[in-house]
């Protein structure tokens, strides 16, 4: 069974750092897109960064500049880096992992509190 585990998520002050991190258990088509998503109380889930297997690379508006995805297509793993952390970037982040075929798979969150 294919299974997204987070880590990493914590609590940091506005302008500091954190490095989430995903590990994804169970065979996958190889050929997927690994992304983070998070929700933040009250809102929708939202794309946050997305990395596909051949490398090719999304960010929403809100993280560019400041986000940093990457993968290990032989760990199946990705990550995300966070700098220059701001209040509204308060949420749960969510670790997905979307095949070319077959289901979409999600992790259970990681909290993210960035603190004035």
């Amino acid at each position: 069974q294919v299974q997204p585990v987070e880590s990493g998520g914590g609590l940091v002050q506005a302008g500091g750092s954190l490095r989430l991190s995903c590990a994804v258990s169970g065979s996958i088509f190889r050929i997927n897109t690994m992304g983070w998503y998070r929700q933040a109380p009250g809102k929708q889930r939202e794309l946050v960064a997305s990395i596909t297997s051949a490398g090719r690379i999304n960010y929403a508006d809100a993280g560019k500049g400041r986000f940093t995805i990457s993968r290990d297509n032989v760990k199946n793993t990705v990550d995300l880096q966070m700098n220059s952390l701001k209040p509204e970037d308060t949420a749960t982040y969510y670790c997905n992992v979307s095949p070319l075929i077959g289901a979409s798979y999600w992790g259970k969150g990681t909290l993210v509190t960035v603190s004035s």
